[in-house]
């Protein structure tokens, strides 16, 4: 097995910030009433700002497949490389512009490269690790010299008013409280847009510091528990109920599309199996929390970063306060991106030390699966 490292990273952020005073003015208002949930759910995660690829009017500045690519321009300016010596390209996305094709033949079609091998990853916040895998894998395995894996997401449109005006209405109709369920309108105030891209290759950068990637490594607890966040389906007890196998008008009759998350499901497991999954990689790979000299866990809302702080220390893994590295007030929750822009961050922000450790914790509530990666600074 060859080694791999992570010779630049580069991130791209939609237009300006945007603020949680002028989310709904981006996002409009559901049949023109403000959200009950808006108010709860910021104070929460306590996002201050965050970037979106629509502009006020509420039409789209870019696509998804445009993000990922602005960030691909940003990686290879930034590492001085030729995009034509790049022999794989990975990406992951949870948003993609359309079904079909997938997401990484849509970047690289806009990308204009020369033809290459392309891998889509597809989930949640988790897809953008897999991406990341793969080009480790194949780098490792000596399939490849060098690739790109991208993580990115245009969630935005998805959250538009728009989208749910029809339920609401017919809600208003049925002489019901016109007002969207919680686990649609919780999430409109969570996600955000952006990508992150990362250059891989089997040697070191020739200046400058690089990432030994020592080990990538996934756990999915699909086998043990249901669905928790979901789009183009509605639940029904534990089991969903596929876009596909409905009516058309119910698509917007019950806004089928939408992104939504089961809350107590959330609250009930998603700490508990990130404390075993992450016991289970430590352990599996012997790595001592004393080892790791900076941890990158995504979260989704700084509501689960003190909790999932206390539920290490009881379970005897003690990684300090100190050693988080967490920008999610800044940036929002960028969904499979967020681990990109975090070591962007890091890495091109901060002076790293040669052989300090890096751990990077990505969960994703789907039907909760957890990936984490180990790195080491290099040069």
């Amino acid at each position: 097995m060859r080694q791999v490292y992570i010779n630049a990273i580069a991130k791209f952020l939609p237009n300006e910030p945007v603020s949680n005073e002028r989310m709904e003015q981006v996002l409009g208002l559901i049949n023109g009433v403000s959200s009950r949930a808006r108010s709860i759910v910021l104070r929460n995660n306590r996002i201050r700002n965050r970037h979106y690829a629509i502009g006020p009017d509420g039409r789209p500045t870019h696509t998804n497949a445009e993000l990922t690519v602005q960030a691909i321009h940003h990686l290879m300016e930034r590492a001085g490389a030729d995009k034509t010596a790049i022999d794989l390209l990975s990406c992951g996305t949870s948003t993609p512009d359309q079904l079909l094709p997938s997401h990484a033949s849509m970047v690289h079609g806009l990308w204009k490269n020369r033809s290459m091998e392309v891998n889509a990853a597809s989930g949640i916040c988790t897809s953008g690790m897999n991406a990341l895998k793969y080009a480790f894998m194949a780098i490792a395995t000596g399939s490849a010299k060098n690739a790109v894996c991208t993580g990115s997401e245009r969630v935005s449109s998805w959250l538009r008013a728009d989208k749910f005006n029809n339920e609401s209405q017919r809600l208003a109709a049925l002489e019901q409280q016109p007002f969207i369920a919680f686990e649609k309108d919780f999430l409109r105030w969570m996600l955000s847009d952006g990508a992150g891209a990362m250059l891989l290759a089997d040697r070191p950068a020739a200046s400058g510091s690089s990432l030994l990637i020592h080990w990538i490594d996934g756990i999915s607890y699909a086998n043990e528990l249901e669905p928790c966040m979901y789009a183009g389906a509605a639940k029904s007890g534990d089991e969903l109920r596929f876009w596909s196998d409905v009516e058309p008008e119910e698509w917007l009759s019950s806004s089928t599309f939408a992104i939504k998350q089961d809350i107590k499901l959330l609250e009930a497991n998603i700490i508990p199996k990130g404390v075993q999954s992450m016991q289970e990689i430590l352990d599996r790979h012997g790595l001592e929390p004393e080892g790791i000299d900076y941890f990158l866990p995504h979260i989704s809302s700084y509501f689960f970063r003190d909790r999932l702080a206390a539920a290490f220390e009881a379970a005897g893994i003690h990684i300090p306060e100190e050693k988080w590295f967490i920008n999610l007030e800044k940036v929002g929750n960028v969904g499979s991106a967020s681990s990109y822009i975090q070591l962007e961050e890091l890495f091109n922000m901060q002076k790293l030390s040669p052989g300090k450790k890096i751990l990077l914790s990505v969960p994703e509530s789907g039907r909760f699966s957890y990936v984490y990666a180990l790195l080491e600074v290099n040069g």
